[in-house]
């Protein structure tokens, strides 16, 4: 028997009844959780789906089920536990096949063939105190972690790092996930799309710099492709608008992070992975769910010809493997 106020578990199975009762089961499967003396699994469960669903505080969501502070609080942090323990098996496993997405069109196939997903950085709102306030500003001088994710183009996470400041760079943010001893893993001869963050190597095909990128330097009348490399980096930001996409819908679904959520900054980051998860179960098993997409576009990208890789650092090897990475983009690009 469920506890609580029934009209609030109603309005949760509305949508997906299904889906809701599949994730307790497969909660209660993973993590042993069970139900305590007055308080059913669902019931945390739904507590944690309307904070973070609905940005809802603990006040208000004493309210829906009775409960008090401390067991509102003890609910939510018991889910958080949970889903963080089994977020990494969420993950999607990265296919070894053609994407659907570029196997069926001819501006894609065969020129990206190998290519499985994008990679990219996405900004989320923290609450910092004391001295670490600086290092979390971001770009736009406001407060927030950097997250670094990898997503397929069925718009699943791949792969999710959180935690890192704002003030954070995204090439740092991939050697960290690389160097993880359950880090990102590309398979042989596959790479993920990237933008002019990152630099250009075997694994991570970069656009071209000084050549025009964004989707919206092509909109309107006139302003198609001129040449080979213009025609090049409208296709690999037309296949890497996956990732903004991805995280459009991330953000639009749990609206928690439409502000800095009122946690402590570990709590904070454990929430990203933790929503990860939930965002690929959902897309698994409510594929067809619509959300007003909050689209991320290029705001956060500055232009390609205003930021220079430095390659004063890089050894003799590297430079040998930079040099065979942008002859290899080249030659995708004259395939066009």
């Amino acid at each position: 028997m469920i506890e609580g106020d029934p009209q609030s578990f109603r309005q949760l199975y509305r949508m997906y009844p299904d889906a809701f009762m599949k994730l307790c089961s497969i909660i209660r499967e993973k993590t042993h959780l069970e139900d305590t003396r007055y308080i059913c699994v669902e019931e945390m469960v739904a507590t944690f789906l309307i904070i973070v669903g609905h940005n809802d505080r603990y006040c208000n969501v004493r309210q829906r089920f009775h409960r008090s502070h401390f067991a509102t609080s003890q609910n939510f942090n018991k889910i958080l536990k949970t889903l963080n323990t089994i977020a990494p098996d969420m993950m999607v496993k990265t296919s070894i096949g053609i994407p659907t997405k570029i196997k069926e069109s001819t501006r894609f196939m065969p020129f990206f063939k190998d290519c499985i997903g994008a990679i990219d950085g996405t900004y989320i709102l923290a609450m910092v105190t004391g001295r670490e306030v600086s290092s979390f500003r971001n770009r736009h001088g406001m407060q927030s972690q950097n997250v670094l994710a990898a997503c397929n183009f069925d718009l699943q996470f791949i792969y999710v790092l959180s935690g890192w400041e704002g003030s954070t760079h995204d090439s740092k943010l991939l050697s960290d996930a690389l160097s993880r001893r359950n880090g990102l893993q590309v398979p042989q001869g596959k790479y993920f799309l990237v933008d002019c963050r990152f630099a250009n190597r075997r694994q991570f095909l970069a656009p071209l710099r000084g050549v025009r990128y964004h989707l919206k330097d092509f909109g309107g009348q006139g302003r198609h492709p001129r040449n080979t490399s213009e025609l090049f980096n409208l296709r690999h930001a037309s296949l890497r608008n996956v990732i903004e996409r991805t995280f459009g819908v991330f953000k639009s679904r749990f609206t928690i992070f439409k502000t800095a959520p009122p946690f402590s900054f570990q709590t904070q980051a454990e929430l990203v992975l933790a929503c990860a998860g939930l965002h690929n179960f959902l897309r698994k098993e409510c594929h067809s769910d619509e959300f007003p997409v909050e689209y991320e576009g290029d705001q956060n990208v500055p232009p390609l010809d205003t930021e220079e890789e430095n390659v004063e650092c890089l050894s003799q090897s590297q430079l040998q493997q930079r040099t065979e990475a942008n002859t290899w983009r080249m030659s995708i690009a004259n395939a066009m």
